[in-house]
């Protein structure tokens, strides 16, 4: 029987309560059931990312390596599966099996560093391997039953939060700011291709793999514009862009090397950023973020997050 990280066991409980201690003490009988099922054996420390157990195996029948990932049961890993199957190793790892009640699959075993540990200190590279990643994620949606997220479903939902945060808590955002995020949804949100898109697009997200140099995982699987997970990138590269001695320079190279590697319209790509920009100043207010729930460090990140969508909200004429 395998033995769950502390870390992770804490975490769980911390976040989900008392339904997330339920599920942890049933957690090593769920992979154990699973790995007889799937004829595997252990093989190699057990990890985990934020909401799912990682535990590397032996595949028997196939005399090949894999992980199995149990997650914990959240709307926002339903589709997981869904994208990896559309996929079918396309730039992502491969999906051996797949149990949905459980939130479980057998994956094609990667590496164990991401790009942003093996590409620390050059955003070109970094940006440049997820745009090209990107492009190749942008397939047609799957058809059939199984329907996965439309993103301009979720517009509406993000505009009234929006307006509802800037009503309710306290902030320095100009309103210029907040508009641009308005018109963002309001004029992209509806005109959005039938394309799957991972959804959580971050270079921790990117496995250095053999098959392939660099390989996605932990997808949304979501359907709709290809530049949105520009904007998840960008995000996600934020604090590594305030190392840079001329931010705004920065932002622009990044903006530039994405669109450009990924073959979208940097208009799009920049519009989708600064949304996220302003989406996660006001989630840093209410809630905090993963590395700091509060204090002096967690103010200095909303100052950064408000510094970020204030610049992407130039026009397009000085962004560049």
């Amino acid at each position: 029987m395998i033995a769950v990280p502390e870390t992770f066991v804490r975490s769980t409980v911390e976040r989900e309560g008392e339904r997330g201690a339920e599920w942890i003490a049933q957690l090593p009988d769920t992979v154990d059931e699973l790995l007889d099922r799937w004829d595997c054996v252990p093989d190699g420390a057990v990890t985990h990312g934020g909401v799912g157990l990682i535990v590397p195996v032996l595949r028997r029948a196939a005399e090949a390596t894999a992980v199995l990932k149990v997650s914990f049961p959240h709307p926002g890993n339903v589709h997981e599966p869904d994208a990896f199957a559309a996929w079918g190793g396309r730039g992502a790892v491969q999906l051996y099996e797949r149990d949905d009640d459980r939130f479980a699959m057998l994956l094609e075993r990667a590496g164990t560093r991401t790009l942003a540990e093996v590409e620390a200190g050059d955003e070109d590279v970094i940006v440049g391997v997820a745009a090209r990643l990107s492009r190749r994620l942008a397939v047609p949606a799957p058809t059939g039953q199984t329907r996965l997220p439309q993103l301009r479903e979720r517009t509406g939902a993000w505009e009234e939060e929006l307006r509802t945060d800037a009503s309710e808590v306290e902030h320095e955002l100009p309103q210029r700011v907040l508009d641009a995020a308005l018109a963002t949804l309001r004029e992209l949100g509806p005109d959005q291709p039938d394309v799957l898109v991972h959804g959580d697009l971050h270079a921790r997200n990117i496995l250095v793999a053999d098959r392939e140099p660099w390989l996605a995982v932990d997808p949304k699987g979501c359907v709709g514009d290809p530049a949105y997970d520009g904007g998840t990138l960008l995000k996600s590269r934020a604090l590594a862009l305030l190392e840079a001695p001329d931010l705004g320079r920065a932002v622009r190279r990044a903006l530039d090397v994405f669109a450009e590697a990924a073959e979208l319209d940097r208009e799009r790509v920049s519009r989708w950023a600064q949304f996220h920009a302003v989406q996660a100043a006001f989630h840093g207010r209410r809630h905090g973020f993963r590395m700091a729930r509060g204090g002096a460090r967690l103010d200095w990140i909303i100052r950064f997050a408000d510094e970020l969508a204030c610049l992407l909200t130039q026009p397009p004429q000085y962004r560049r």
